[in-house]
């Protein structure tokens, strides 16, 4: 049994301030050392219940966060951008399932740490067919493609609502509840990295025993509206020509399926932050 762990930051324990999650500040280093250490819980978890192979995905940002010489030496770990897949690179190698550590929730979402979706910087807000996404629902979609189910996720309460409502009734590990972006009740890493370990054993459990949610499949072809955060923004990503301007910050293209319409996105979201 293949497991992807796929990444983030800013929903690892402890984690309520952009200086966490940013490679400049001095607080990084301690934070990333928390992010490996969260990630190292979920592949223990899984191990422990049967998992044989686990991927790691190091999604966020430049994808150079987590400290490989202190990771689980039977995980392999992906990292370094860009990648074909991004946040979920090692997805289109036959992964039986998906676990989703350290993330957040979308644009937008009130009483959740650093909410975002993709890039705080322009990125407002993601539709996929219409529904209204944030990064799980957009990595969702793509494991999805791949026939592979996301059965865990750790985080705020908030991301955790987010995916359970999107995606089923997986597996979460609650790590800190926030009461505003900047400001939550942070569990200690050893209580937190209980929770995750626990999370993951039971997804994996649940896994063997056929009884996690369904993989999230997006019918074809994939109608994507990106609305970003100013008019010069859109100016740029309008550039592409699979994209067409909606109005002042929005734009839309189609795809005839997720892969391409992630790449769609992602190459549409670095040409209109290159100003």
């Amino acid at each position: 049994m293949k497991i992807l762990i796929a990444a983030d930051m800013e929903g690892v324990t402890g984690v309520t301030s952009w200086d966490h999650v940013s490679r400049e500040h001095p607080e990084y280093a301690r934070f990333r050392r928390l992010m490996t250490q969260d990630v190292n819980a979920a592949i223990e978890g899984a191990l422990g219940a049967g998992a044989d192979e686990i991927l790691v995905a190091d999604g966020h940002a430049s994808a150079s966060n987590l400290l490989l010489e202190e990771l689980n030496a039977r995980a392999r770990l992906n990292a370094g951008s860009p990648a074909p897949f991004s946040m979920v690179q090692g997805i289109d190698f036959g992964v039986d399932g998906v676990f989703f550590v350290g993330y957040h929730a979308r644009s937008g979402t009130r009483n959740a740490i650093l909410d975002h979706t993709w890039s705080s910087k322009c990125v407002s807000n993601l539709w996929l067919n219409d529904l209204l996404v944030g990064e799980t629902g957009l990595n969702a979609a793509v494991c999805g493609h791949f026939g592979a189910p996301v059965l865990m996720v750790s985080g705020d309460q908030a991301v955790c609502a987010e995916a359970l409502e999107m995606l089923g009734p997986l597996e979460v590990a609650v790590v800190k509840r926030a009461n505003g972006r900047k400001s939550a009740e942070c569990l200690p890493p050893p209580l937190a990295h209980e929770k995750i370990c626990e999370a993951a054993g039971r997804a994996i459990h649940r896994l063997r025993e056929g009884q996690s949610p369904p993989p999230f499949v997006l019918p074809a072809p994939i109608h994507v509206i990106v609305e970003l955060v100013t008019s010069d923004m859109a100016d740029r990503a309008g550039l592409l020509p699979e994209v067409v301007r909606v109005d002042g910050r929005r734009v839309e293209f189609s795809a005839a399926d997720m892969p391409t319409a992630y790449r769609l996105f992602r190459a549409a979201a670095l040409l209109a932050s290159a100003g």
